[in-house]
């Protein structure tokens, strides 16, 4: 049994936010068009680990921008930061190029201003025509550490409940989004001895 402790505080958060449509259960609560994915439904915002588990959760209904999510979801969940010690290594949140650390820098400052001494925002980089071109490589490519992320999405569309909205409710929503990544931490714990 390996005796050492793990610390609760990570130096790598990854996120992202996932639209995804709604049936015809959705409420008007959890009832939104997203014109940049043209899709009526929710958006799934996520932070995960650097092994792809939930960190944080929460959902909106579509409309609501990535970087509105964001901020809400660090609201939501400022009781973590605010507990982080000061003097160990600020926490990276990597995002995708959809995001804007300014906007998120200033709105979160407001909520929590000691937030920029606790963690620091980083871009993700996307690979250029170019860099495809020479490595040979054409139409999606897997952009370094980001993927994690991905596999996370991929992994909560093998829940086949959740490939579309079928609740009526955010809380609802959220609550089946979480019992999917609860059973597959199970299965991930399980499989390894103690």
């Amino acid at each position: 049994m390996n005796s050492q402790k793990k610390s609760k505080w990570t130096t790598l958060i990854i996120i992202d936010s996932q639209a995804v449509k709604n049936t015809c259960n959705a409420s008007i609560e959890s009832k939104g068009f997203c014109s940049y994915k043209a899709t009526n439904g929710i958006k799934r915002h996520l932070a995960v680990d650097t092994l792809g588990f939930p960190f944080f959760t929460y959902l909106t209904r579509a409309n609501v921008s990535d970087d509105q999510g964001l901020i809400e979801m660090l609201t939501f969940n400022i009781d973590y930061f605010k507990s982080k010690p000061d003097d160990i290594t600020l926490t990276t949140i990597l995002l995708d190029s959809g995001y804007h650390i300014e906007k998120l820098t200033t709105d979160l400052q407001k909520v929590y201003p000691e937030i920029m001494t606790k963690i620091r925002f980083e871009i993700s980089p996307k690979v250029s025509k170019q860099q495809k071109a020479e490595k040979g490589l054409s139409g999606f490519v897997v952009v370094l550490t980001r993927w994690v992320i991905e596999r996370s999405n991929a992994w909560v569309e093998r829940c086949k409940i959740l490939v579309k909205n079928f609740e009526r409710t955010l809380v609802n929503a959220t609550a089946k989004l979480n019992l999917c990544f609860i059973r597959l931490m199970l299965k991930t714990i399980a499989t390894h001895e103690i």
